[in-house]
């Protein structure tokens, strides 16, 4: 019997794609790290290989009997060396499609990221179509998505059966790896103590799952199709996130330009920093995205965002529970105050001038 390989099973878009693939009736094979995590397989009847993906022979014998490939695995931790970057989401996808051509196999999905597009530009949301949107930026995450979808093209030139998503901003419950999330449990935690303006496609995660179903089924070979869902401001979202959950949003909004400096000098001292610059740096970009051609080629749907949002709220606090701040918790009077002022003000550097 034929197998269909999902690397990065265990990830917050994996396990929910091997959950529709189980569903759709195949027979699953998921590659794992030793230090895989194993709540997000719990009950699941599937076939488990431990393999990197940057391991050639590993991945060539995980690659056996196999006609359908899903390379999810991805390096999206934001404090990883830039190299890690380039080592997992790029060397990582020339072996796995390299051994997926060599292997003959049907189909291959690729996972990508609205972020090796770049931002937007200012009013308005960007397609599959942006070119050099991340010229000048130095962010190694999407550089590194960018640089993956490169080698990918080489493969599907040589024959490759190829498509290729480009979810947005990830939300939904199963993020035991701390990884897009992460942002939700931060801000219930009140580990957000100010924020810049930027924007974030969300788009749940359940969702992406049946996009990756959908671009192997209907998705032209060598097209890329952007998986987004809501665009939100910062502000918006918190505000969100705040009302779903009662607990107070941030109170400041800084200037990126004020930002960065001050987050940079807390970076020099010892401990771990609730913010790095690299963090204020992606933040304060445009991720805004459309999914024009995934709904139109496709048929692709999306669920609301405020169930998005519950459902991502309700998971952590099921996974943390005391840990996070109950409803009805506010920020520090210090912060309110100092938004109330900023707030007034315009910015800090209003206040300061």
């Amino acid at each position: 019997m034929s197998k269909t390989l999902v690397t990065g099973g265990t990830g917050l878009i994996g396990h929910h794609l091997v959950r529709a693939l189980i569903e759709r009736g195949d027979d699953v094979r998921v590659t794992l790290r030793p230090d895989s995590p194993v709540e997000p397989l719990e009950g699941l009847d599937v076939e488990r290989v431990t393999a990197d993906v940057t391991e050639r022979p590993a991945m060539r014998r995980a690659m056996k009997g196999v006609t359908r490939v899903f390379h999810a695995a991805s390096l999206t931790s934001l404090r990883a060396p830039r190299e890690e970057y380039f080592r997992v989401n790029v060397e990582g996808t020339r072996v796995v499609l390299g051994e997926a051509l060599r292997a003959g196999v049907e189909r291959a999905v690729l996972t990508s990221s609205v972020s090796a597009l770049g931002p937007a530009m200012p009013g308005v949301t960007a397609d599959e179509t942006q070119l050099d949107g991340l010229a000048g930026l130095r962010l190694a995450y999407p550089e590194s998505k960018r640089e993956g979808e490169a080698q990918a093209i080489r493969f599907a030139v040589k024959g490759l059966p190829l498509v290729t998503v480009m979810p947005g901003h990830v939300f939904g419950a199963g993020d035991w790896r701390r990884s897009s999330t992460d942002i939700v449990r931060r801000f219930l935690l009140r580990e957000i103590p100010f924020y810049v303006e930027g924007a974030l496609c969300i788009v749940d995660a359940k969702d992406v799952a049946t996009g990756h179903l959908l671009a192997d089924q209907k998705g032209q070979v060598g097209e890329r199709y952007i998986l987004g869902g809501r665009n939100f401001t910062l502000t918006r979202l918190f505000t969100d996130l705040g009302r779903i959950s009662g607990v107070e949003p941030p109170s400041i909004r800084l200037p990126v330009d004020v930002a960065l400096p001050i987050v940079s000098a807390a970076a020099k001292l010892p401990g771990r920093t609730l913010i790095t610059p690299g963090e204020v740096k992606l933040a304060s970009q445009r991720w805004a995205y459309r999914s024009t051609r995934a709904k139109r080629e496709l048929g692709w749907t999306q669920t609301p965002h405020e169930e998005t949002l519950e459902q991502t709220i309700n998971w952590w606090r099921e996974q943390e529970g005391d840990l996070l701040r109950p409803p009805g918790t506010r920020q520090p009077l210090a912060l309110r105050a100092a938004g109330g002022i900023f707030s007034r003000a315009g910015s800090l550097t209003g206040v300061i001038r």
